[in-house]
């Protein structure tokens, strides 16, 4: 088992992959004339705008529940992973598959507005949607949205499960088994809702765990904060193979850095659009500028803030080829640990505790979204039945494979993890290249409407993109 499973992350995470999702990446900045710089007074008042819907939720509830999803336990294990494996170099590739990352951000989450439906009374969208409406290959959709579920409900909740239980045991010797029947009992009874309660938990937890997690990593750097040019100038010289000690694995660094930074911010992934769909807005070019930012808050700020706690107060290990580079922390494993060591050393007795109970809260958040998610693609695909019972087994995969992950070892869970996320990479990344088009001329239209002093509503016939049935028609019936 684990070895097909590392076997089959060697393909699809290999080298020319890693590259080619930092080249989609640029592309789409290039494209959009790197709109993560030009529009960010749009990304910030948009995420306070709109209001929620019977069918749909507002866009900072969407972008709550898309954060949900981001901002896991990536930004706590993943970025000290990455550490781990790519040495601080790996951080510089994580801010920049974060800054041309959000190009793609825009284009999945705008194009899910675009092909969005409203199914059972309630907006539904995301890839599998937009392949199918947007290129026409219903095939293909229908691969991905199994791939979705696979991932979503089997593969990827695991991780975010393991490292909870690995944070409150380490703080307060909870037994894994303990930790795993209350995340059951919780998601259950959160999940039950739908995704009106799932949003609703989302954008009421999402601020307040990733606010107090940004105070305490400012408390750590201002402590250390003599530092500061040192540990920026490593970042740089780390990346860049410039530095003796951890020039040797750059390589390494921007593979950790590209693997963890898209784990962690999923952009490109097609994780977001689900969230992105469900948000009631007048054109697709709103929320997606909204989620482009929500990757400035997850990368920039939080995986930042875990970097910055990490290396200000040197309580890392790195693993080169030939072993280890740097060893400050004997005998501990990659992952929370680094992060609760690195607190306690200007808070002790407050790092451990503190880190467990942030993990809780990112982590659990996280797989809520996942369920959405897997709700979103069964909706997809059970449109003509079955649709109740395919729920309900989604429910119960994904409430297993909660529990089976607080009680796993990290490894396995991690590469389950890596398998999922890379399916939806590949399959996301050729859609949203095939959709460009429809993609430009809908930001064009936002821009060119701003100009004209115009609150932007969308026309899909007067931009000529087909298949937009509900901007079409239920849309223009809504609001006449």
């Amino acid at each position: 088992m684990e070895s097909f499973i590392n076997g089959l992350n060697n393909v699809l995470w290999s080298t020319p992959v890693i590259y080619i999702c930092l080249g989609v990446g640029l592309f789409f900045s290039v494209a959009t004339r790197f709109l993560q710089v030009r529009l960010i007074k749009d990304m910030v008042k948009l995420m306070f705008q709109g209001k929620s819907s019977a069918a749909g939720v507002s866009s900072f509830q969407a972008l709550a529940l898309a954060l949900s999803g981001r901002v896991g336990t990536g930004n706590i294990a993943g970025t000290a992973t990455a550490i781990a494996f790519g040495g601080p170099g790996a951080v510089f590739w994580m801010w920049l598959i974060a800054f041309i990352g959000a190009g793609s951000a825009f284009v999945e989450s705008a194009l899910a507005q675009v092909y969005k439906v409203k199914q059972d009374g309630q907006y539904r969208g995301g890839p599998a949607y937009y392949i199918e409406k947007g290129i026409g290959w219903k095939w293909f959709a229908v691969l991905f949205a199994v791939a979705a579920l696979l991932a979503m409900a089997l593969l990827m909740p695991g991780t975010q499960s393991q490292s909870i239980a690995a944070g409150l045991h380490n703080a307060f010797g909870i037994a894994p088994e303990i930790t795993g029947v209350f995340l059951v009992a919780v998601l259950g009874a959160i999940i039950i809702g739908g995704v009106k309660r799932i949003a609703r938990v989302a954008s009421l937890v999402v601020p307040f765990m990733a606010i107090g997690y940004i105070l305490v990593s400012v408390i750590i750097i201002i402590a250390n904060i003599t530092e500061l040019p040192a540990v920026i100038s490593l970042i740089f010289r780390s990346a860049f193979a410039l530095d003796s000690a951890f020039g040797g694995i750059v390589g390494l660094a921007i593979q950790w850095g590209v693997k963890r930074g898209i784990y962690s911010n999923e952009a490109g992934q097609g994780t977001a659009p689900h969230a992105a769909a469900a948000a009631e807005v007048s054109h697709p070019a709103k929320q997606g500028l909204v989620q482009a930012f929500s990757i400035y808050i997850d990368t920039l700020f939080v995986c930042s803030a875990t970097a910055f706690m990490i290396l200000f107060t040197g309580m890392y290990n790195t693993t080169g080829p030939n072993g280890f580079i740097v060893e400050n922390l004997p005998g501990i494993k990659e992952g929370p640990a680094f992060t609760q060591a690195a607190i306690e050393s200007i808070l002790p007795g407050f790092g451990a505790g503190f880190v467990a109970i942030a993990l809780l809260f990112f982590a659990f958040t996280t797989i809520m979204a996942y369920y959405y998610i897997a709700e979103t693609n069964v909706a997809y695909l059970t449109r003509k039945g079955g649709g109740k019972i395919g729920m309900a087994i989604v429910k119960v995969v994904i409430l297993s494979i909660t529990y089976f992950g607080a009680v796993k070892e990290a490894d396995l869970m991690w590469d389950m993890g890596d398998v999922g996320l890379g399916l939806m990479v590949w399959l996301n990344l050729i859609a949203i290249l095939l959709l460009t088009k429809p993609a430009l001329l809908l930001l064009r239209d936002y821009e060119q409407q701003k100009k004209e002093g115009k609150d932007p509503v969308f026309d899909p016939v007067k931009l000529g993109i087909k298949n937009a049935d509900y901007w079409e028609h239920e849309y223009k019936a809504e609001k006449s």
